[in-house]
Parts: structure tokens; C-alpha cells; sequence
């Protein structure tokens, strides 16, 4: 209650325009309920050059994914530039760029997007595979054909602070082949998700995941059995 009605403040401070501050976000997660419904939650999630806006219903019950889009990012004074690798709503809007208003306060991000969308960082979590990772083969590795960057297709996994995406697309057709997110830790080899959101069955939503992982070179090996239960063997590449 009390963030909600600082929240509600710092708008009506935004609003009369008496206070201004434009920085380039801090790499991080930001949360925020939406202005006209706050079970509707807004995740932003930023790097140095990467951001990904994704938003979905929160809650076992009422759990739901509602969009995702993201891609490489510039910032200039008062505005965010996205040219959008993916964009989970293509079919209906063909947008490959996305611009923000934006602004700083503190460390608290605030966009304007036709409304103003308060979203506040979570606690700073470093872990072993923090960073984006681009699916680049199936295990074990034998040294067959991999996907890098180079390729349309793209299956794109970002972790930071506790939380953690992936995405399934394709950067020349635009098609969006599925995400999902939430919470996920790494430890000591043990690497266990919390699903929050998944575009292809929100029946998931709540569902607890545990792999086990190994770092070889610049190479994740991820293995375990996936949401379907199946067994899985998966090399991921750091993307630079």
C-alpha cells in the first residue's frame, strides 16, 4: 500500500512537471503494476544495449501472459529507441521499432507510453548465469553445426537479478514462436525456475522447474527434463 501510494505521488509529481531527471536505466529489473490495473504487471528488463518489456497477469489463479517485445536499445535525452528483434504482437501492430518516454527518478523508472507506468527495481542478485544467452545446439557437444547470431532464427534467454526469460523468434520474418519467465536460481550446478508467465500454456504458471547446469568455456550446458517432462540436453553460447 505504501509503494502504491508513492507511487501515485510521483506521477502527480511527473505530471505538473516539476521534476525532471533523464539518465540512461541502470542494467537491472524493474516491476510495476499497470496504472488501470495493477494485477497487470510490467516487467522491464535492461542491460547495457538490451531491453525487453514484457507484460502478464500475476497469480497462480489468474496468471497470464498478455506481450513481450525487445531488442537493442539507445537512449537519448528523454526517450528509449528499441529496434525490436522480437515483438509477441507482430502479426497485429508490424511494429519493428519501439520509442519510450522516459525518466529517472532516482532509481525508480518511470515510461510513458500513453500512460505513466511507475516500475521499480528489484534487489540487485548476482548469480553464475547472469547475462543473454542464444541457444546454439542440442547436447552433447560433438562439434555439429551450432546457431549463433548469424542466424534468423533465434532463441534468446536473459537472466538478471533473480529473474529470467527466454524467447523464440525469428529476427527476419518477425514470426514469435513463444516465452516464457520468472524466477530462477543458479548454484553450485543447480539451476531451478519458477514460471510466472508462458505464452503457449498459462495453466504452467506456478510450476517449479530444477536442471542442473555446467559453465565450459563461453558454453552453458543445460540439462534435466522440460516442462513437459521430457529429458533435455541443451548448449547455450553467451551472446556478446
Amino acid at each position: 500500500m505504501k509503494r502504491l501510494v508513492f507511487n501515485m505521488l510521483l506521477v502527480a509529481l511527473l505530471l505538473s512537471n516539476s521534476y525532471s531527471l533523464w539518465a540512461q536505466p541502470a542494467p537491472g529489473v524493474y516491476l510495476g503494476g499497470d496504472p488501470e490495473n495493477q494485477t497487470q504487471i510490467h516487467e522491464v528488463k535492461v542491460s547495457e544495449n538490451y531491453l525487453i518489456h514484457s507484460e502478464y497477469y500475476n497469480g497462480r489463479v489468474i496468471g497470464k501472459f498478455v506481450s513481450t517485445i525487445g531488442g537493442f536499445y539507445t537512449a537519448d535525452k528523454d526517450s528509449l529507441h528499441v529496434k525490436l528483434e522480437f515483438n509477441s504482437n507482430y502479426a497485429n501492430d508490424s511494429l519493428r521499432t519501439k520509442k519510450y518516454a522516459y525518466q529517472m527518478y532516482g532509481d525508480t523508472l518511470i515510461l510513458n507510453e500513453n500512460k505513466i507506468m511507475v516500475l521499480n527495481p528489484v534487489q540487485a542478485k548476482e548469480q553464475d548465469l547472469d547475462g543473454t544467452w542464444l541457444f546454439a545446439t542440442r547436447g552433447p557437444d560433438t562439434g555439429q553445426e551450432r546457431r549463433g547470431d548469424e542466424s534468423a532464427r533465434k532463441t534468446l534467454k536473459f537472466l538478471k537479478d533473480g529473474y529470467f526469460q527466454w524467447i523464440a523468434y525469428n529476427t527476419a520474418t518477425m514470426r514469435f514462436s513463444g516465452t516464457g519467465g520468472g524466477m530462477y536460481t543458479a548454484k553450485d550446478g543447480k539451476y531451478s525456475e519458477i514460471i510466472q508467465y508462458f505464452s503457449r500454456d498459462n495453466s504452467r504458471v506456478g510450476a517449479v522447474l530444477d536442471f542442473n547446469y555446467e559453465i565450459s568455456r563461453a558454453d552453458w550446458h543445460h540439462t534435466g527434463k522440460n516442462s513437459k517432462g521430457e529429458p533435455m540436453y541443451e548448449i547455450w553460447a553467451r551472446r556478446e
